[in-house]
């Protein structure tokens, strides 16, 4: 019995086929088309997978784009998938942070995987992968040189989040001649204060699983998990976690689905 998850999120969609087992993984760039998006996912999953359409027996829609498909079965919450993918990945998960392109999370899991409480940002862009990406541009590097540059450095002050107003005030700290590394250690600084003020609005574990696009980033990581003063576990592919919660939720549904 084969499953899809599709996960239509701002930037990226995602899809996972399951079956007791990952059979096929893909993304895509959501751009302006996320009917395009998702189902160009869909079949570059099942391309890997080396299945036709026809072999699904469920496919769960999640992410904003979730109403912009109506191949969907099923369509569930990011917030409901994120926990679930979260928890088959690492069983003891207690809190799950996630970073995507537009949004910032923080779900709180009960021992068995369910959602106790959450807290979300998607009002503006600040501490997202996009603020990340617009703060690359400034310094002229890639997200991945940001990271390296970060690393050992003393963090400038940031004062402000919102997009804007932090990106006048990186061109102001290069005019003054700042290191890049002291930006971009200051620039990571800033998100992590940025979710620990939403992770105070509900119970953090000791075991917290970081989650979505930006998680691939080794220093963003080790930066967020000491101001928390946890150990963050990172999926190997964290940007997957809610296509596969949603593909789990339709192995999971059988018949009902």
């Amino acid at each position: 019995m084969l499953a899809a998850g599709i996960d239509i999120g701002s930037t990226g969609t995602k899809a996972v086929l399951f079956d007791g087992e990952v059979r096929g993984v893909s993304v895509v760039p959501t751009g302006w088309d996320p009917k395009g998006a998702g189902l160009s996912a869909l079949q570059q999953a099942l391309d890997c997978a080396g299945v036709p359409e026809s072999a699904l027996h469920c496919i769960v829609g999640t992410g904003y784009g979730r109403v912009s498909l109506p191949i969907f079965d099923r369509k569930v919450t990011e917030i409901t998938c994120h926990a679930r993918g979260a928890y088959h990945l690492f069983p003891d998960t207690g809190t799950l942070l996630d970073i995507g392109g537009q949004d910032c999370k923080v779900i709180s899991l009960d021992a068995h995987g369910g959602v106790v409480d959450f807290v979300m940002n998607d009002k503006c862009a600040a501490g997202t992968g996009r603020f990340l990406q617009v703060m690359a541009g400034v310094l002229e590097v890639t997200l991945e040189e940001m990271g390296q540059l970060a690393v050992g450095a003393e963090p400038a002050p940031i004062s402000s989040m919102c997009t804007v107003f932090a990106e006048s005030e990186i061109i102001g700290l290069l005019a003054q001649g700042v290191a890049k590394g002291s930006i971009a250690a200051g620039i990571f600084e800033a998100i992590s204060r940025r979710m620990q003020g939403l992770a105070g609005k509900v119970r953090i574990s000791s075991t917290v699983t970081f989650s979505g696009g930006v998680a691939l980033n080794p220093q963003i990581c080790r930066v967020i998990g000491a101001g928390l003063g946890v150990e963050m576990r990172v999926p190997a592919a964290p940007q997957f976690v809610g296509a596969l919660g949603a593909a789990l939720i339709g192995f999971e549904g059988g018949s009902a689905c």
